[in-house]
């Protein structure tokens, strides 16, 4: 009976979201503005549940319960990062990207630097998506395989995820997300908060959860498991990644304007905020109520220990938060690639329709390299803020750009993005770099000196290409 259920919660949310894609593949059909930017018309809570969907996946659900059974509540800061770093896009960069006719960071990198600064940096943001789609099927393995574990594998579960995270992507771009995400959200707090007040019951209360949690640390100090510089790392990873990461911008650019951007952005930040300390305590009632527990299998074996159609309703919604990240994710990957490569050096004329079948088959081999990526990736938050803090010097050129022109050279975008593509290697294999906390700090660090070194060397001035603001 148990397993019955949660089969067909599970194939019901298939389902419904191949509808929901291919109701959306009637407007994404219209064309690449449809498919890739919703044909700028995502309105301000549209913007929210995109932004908290992209936000609320492996690394903000699982990945938090994971990293809170060895350091406590403070694993929920991650998502608190998060939503500063959502602010930091309304506040900063939304309104920008919306109102300058750019899609992508490469593209403005272009018009204001060189060729090659738009190369590597389009280089350095795909290698991101790809590293960041990975951790979704992983979590997306972990919950189905402890959902049905009569039917699924780790691997299996992966690869059911994979199947789902691309065709739905493939099929109704930036509408399929959009639209998907307004269910996953809503279900994502019925399910997280519920589960979070009943499994807190069945094991006697806070009071039972106090008594029985380690004593080695204060799990349930919110500053004592991680080190303040780790912390504010990660707040620095999310601010850095928010501003130029593809999936935000993707996002920002499908606003109807600038200021629905900014609001949108601002919902987004007070959606994210909570879910990271509730799957955080999951986390935490995991050591107690199943001692010894794997740290990936902690949230959704809490979740399990609940009765089947709760159980089966809060996993598949978090399954489908992975789809939401996954589908934003994937879509960006292939927006980069398609626009700032294929089409720039290989197709300039390409027709808009073909320019759809490029993003699509884009996406499809993109999915397929990020399913090798998840069946090797170890420890979903570090592995995420590793990816993420590659965002760093792609961030600094565009706020150099933006607020201080003056110390802008033609060169400073590629030596820059370079520079930071090269530190992780270096963080990984030169153990003697880690004086600093975090390879966050490493990374600006290193990028804004090559960044100034740049303008003392570099006598040309980047270009000032004139940008009509759309009305």
């Amino acid at each position: 009976m148990v397993v019955s259920v949660q089969l067909f919660i599970v194939c019901a949310y298939i389902i419904l979201l191949f509808g929901i894609s291919f109701y959306a593949k009637k407007r994404a059909d219209k064309g690449s503005a449809e498919y890739l930017f919703a044909g700028r018309k995502l309105t301000a809570p549209l913007i929210a549940v995109n932004i908290t969907g992209l936000a609320v996946g492996a690394a903000s659900t699982v990945g938090v319960a994971e990293r809170a059974v060895s350091v406590g509540i403070s694993a929920g800061w991650y998502n608190a990062a998060w939503a500063v770093g959502a602010l930091a896009m309304a506040f900063i960069a939304a309104g920008k990207y919306r109102s300058l006719k750019a899609t992508t960071i490469p593209e403005l990198f272009e018009r204001y630097y060189d060729t090659k600064g738009r190369v590597i940096s389009a280089l350095g943001l795909v290698i991101i998506m790809l590293v960041i789609t990975s951790l979704q099927y992983l979590a997306g393995g972990a919950i189905l395989s402890t959902l049905l574990p009569e039917i699924f594998s780790l691997k299996g579960g992966m690869l059911t995820s994979a199947v789902v995270f691309i065709g739905i992507t493939m099929i109704g771009g930036l509408w399929s997300s959009g639209l998907a995400n307004i269910l996953s959200v809503i279900l994502i707090y019925v399910g997280v908060i519920y589960s979070t007040w009943t499994a807190l019951g069945n094991i006697g209360g806070m009071d039972q959860l106090v008594a029985h949690l380690p004593k080695d640390i204060d799990m349930l100090n919110p500053l004592a498991g991680l080190p303040l510089a780790l912390i504010i790392g990660q707040f620095a990873v999310m601010v850095t990644q928010a501003i130029t990461a593809q999936g935000p911008v993707q996002i920002a650019c499908g606003a109807k304007d600038a200021a629905t951007a900014k609001r949108g952005f601002v919902y987004g930040a007070m959606l994210i905020f909570p879910i990271g300390f509730l799957c955080a305590l999951l986390g935490l009632i995991a050591i107690v109520a199943f001692p010894g527990i794997k740290a990936t299998m902690a949230l959704p074996q809490v979740v399990m220990s609940l009765n089947p159609w709760a159980a089966g309703a809060t996993l598949a919604a978090m399954w489908a938060a992975d789809v939401s990240t996954a589908c934003t994710i994937l879509l960006a990957a292939g927006t980069l690639f398609a626009q700032d490569i294929y089409k720039r050096f290989f197709d300039p004329q390409i027709s808009d329709k073909k320019f759809v079948l490029v993003n699509r088959l884009t996406v499809l081999c993109c999915g397929i390299i990020t399913l090798w990526f998840a069946f090797n990736a170890v420890g979903i938050v570090k592995t995420m803020l590793a990816g993420l803090s590659l965002t760093a010097p792609l961030t600094i050129v565009f706020l150099f750009t933006m607020f201080a022109p003056s110390l802008c050279k033609r060169s400073a975008a590629f030596y820059t993005t370079l520079v930071g593509l090269l530190a992780i290697v270096v963080w990984r294999f030169v153990p003697a770099v880690h004086v600093f906390q975090d390879v966050i700090y490493f990374e600006w660090v290193v990028c804004v000196i090559t960044f100034l070194i740049v303008y003392v060397v570099d006598k040309t001035p980047i270009k000032h290409p004139v940008l009509q603001e759309e009305e």
